[in-house]
């Protein structure tokens, strides 16, 4: 079993900038992503990324968010810029993620692990 444990959420102003984090206890092979959750509203995936760093994004985070992760694959990081408040949620580390190409990559049924959390919120 993987455990992931994201960190680096907060409050900011639009416009500003927040890095998360997410530690693995252990190697999982597949896909690594972010996704993020609001009340009432669907689980939307926001980042994903696969060996050798093939990456994918939202259309409405791309080109403000980029996705990293460690040579181990056990660490990964979302760094956000310019981020507006619909970009307010809950931000979720996953792991182990199967399938191919955008549609699986951002598509939470295809992960196996799961963090707890990180809540993000933006302040116009």
């Amino acid at each position: 079993q993987v455990q992931l444990v994201e960190s680096g959420g907060g409050s900011v102003q639009a416009g500003r900038s927040l890095r998360l984090s997410c530690k693995a206890s252990a190697y999982s092979a597949g896909y690594m992503g972010w996704f993020r959750q609001t009340p009432g509203k669907e689980r939307e995936g926001v980042a994903a990324i696969y060996r050798p760093g093939i990456t994918y994004y939202a259309d409405s985070v791309k080109g403000r968010f980029t996705i990293t992760q460690d040579g181990d694959w056990k660490t990964m990081a979302l760094q956000m810029n310019n981020l507006k408040p619909e970009d307010s949620a809950m931000y979720y580390c996953a792991a182990g993620g199967s399938g191919s190409g955008k549609r699986s990559a951002l598509d939470g049924m295809k992960y196996n692990y799961w963090g707890q959390g990180t809540q993000v919120t933006v302040t116009s």
